[in-house]
């Protein structure tokens, strides 16, 4: 399978997961808590190129909204489409550019993503008159409330990454293609 052909399969693969693995956890009434969407999310960052980590985390809360009503359309959809977008382009940034360990590529992209998600919320509740509270407070509860799931995140995902890259194939001579 050549990079682009693989990317799109990883890419789908991640979609797919980020749409059903909610699913679940808010049948448990814990998906705010755990914050299930953003694993794959994340995790693809390791695993695909800037752009389509980017398009993935887009993707996902949009397919997610149309499919289950989760995230709601308004006001919630449209900074979590900015804020997944740049979990997925600075995991995958901080990995594959800067070669940063999956734990700092986590970290960059956690706080990175709820910066830019902090800034959508001003945009919303400054020029689309959207209940929000102001940016501080919204990274700050968000934080607060995503304790559990960030805790998971750092925990499983890195384990991921780690034996992925252990098992990963050998490149053959010439070969100029990789994960």
């Amino acid at each position: 399978m050549e990079t682009g052909s693989k990317q799109m399969v990883f890419s789908g693969l991640f979609i797919a997961i980020g749409v059903v693995l909610p699913i679940m956890f808010h049948a448990f009434g814990a998906g705010s808590t755990f914050l299930p969407m953003h694993i794959p999310v994340l995790l693809s960052g390791f695993f695909v190129d800037v752009p389509y980590a980017f398009a993935i985390g887009a993707i996902t809360p949009i397919l997610s909204s149309l499919f289950t009503g989760m995230p709601p359309a308004f006001p919630v959809l449209p900074y979590m489409i900015f804020e997944l977008a740049t979990y997925g382009a600075t995991a995958s940034f901080a990995y594959k550019r800067l070669h940063l360990n999956p734990y700092l590529c986590l970290l960059c992209s956690m706080i990175s993503g709820r910066v830019v998600a902090g800034f959508v919320v001003w945009v919303l509740a400054t020029f689309f008159a959207a209940k929000l509270p102001g940016p501080l407070i919204f990274i700050a509860g968000a934080v607060a409330k995503g304790i559990p799931g960030i805790i998971i995140q750092l925990v499983i995902i890195p384990p991921i990454v780690f034996l992925a890259g252990r098992y990963k194939p050998a490149k053959k001579e010439g070969d100029e293609i990789g994960m």
